[in-house]
């Protein structure tokens, strides 16, 4: 069987129990002798007390009158704080403004990383080979020099470039063997 704390008792006996409270306290007083004979205590003390404020050397009615103000104090000093930790739980950290300002940092720093990072464009120094097909060969020029693949003696030359900015010289050499030159321009 599970008690009542003794706050729930002491509050019974001096009748400042609620209602439904009460009500569950005095079903659980019917089957419990533990429990009734701590009420038949808290009671007795409370007409002891009583007798004492009969006592003219001890100012009871006024420290009865200053615990219930220190009391009251201290509850609602106790509201005052709940309502500013249910007002601070209730608001949403990331939403209107404050959302807007971390967003703005956040591409700032995403920002200001890139432009950090950035190499600058280094200057070209040297010029673009040329591959080309001339009367007798293939010429590749860069830069005001060039190197040649010269075919002498042949009468008949297929040239064909590629994709990659080179070209390739086929031809039959005068020995009868098949020659094929490819130059690329990279």
């Amino acid at each position: 069987m599970r008690h009542p704390n003794q706050a729930a008792l002491a509050l019974h006996a001096g009748g400042d129990l609620g209602k439904f409270a009460r009500w569950k306290l005095e079903r659980h007083l019917a089957k419990c002798d533990v429990c009734t004979a701590e009420i038949a205590a808290y009671e007795s003390t409370r007409e002891m007390m009583g007798e004492l404020a009969a006592v003219p050397e001890l100012p009871w009615n006024r420290l009865a009158a200053e615990m219930k103000a220190n009391i009251r104090l201290g509850l609602a000093a106790g509201e005052c704080v709940r309502g500013m930790e249910t007002s601070m739980r209730g608001t949403r950290w990331l939403s209107g403004a404050r959302m807007a300002v971390a967003c703005a940092g956040i591409v700032v720093l995403i920002v200001t990383g890139v432009v950090l990072q950035r190499p600058e464009p280094q200057p070209v120094a040297f010029s673009v080979p040329i591959v080309e097909a001339i009367d007798n060969g293939i010429l590749m020029s860069a830069g005001g020099t060039s190197v040649g693949l010269m075919n002498h003696g042949v009468k008949r030359v297929s040239y064909l470039p590629n994709a990659d900015g080179g070209m390739s010289a086929s031809y039959v050499n005068a020995s009868g063997y098949i020659t094929v030159n490819t130059v690329y321009g990279q």
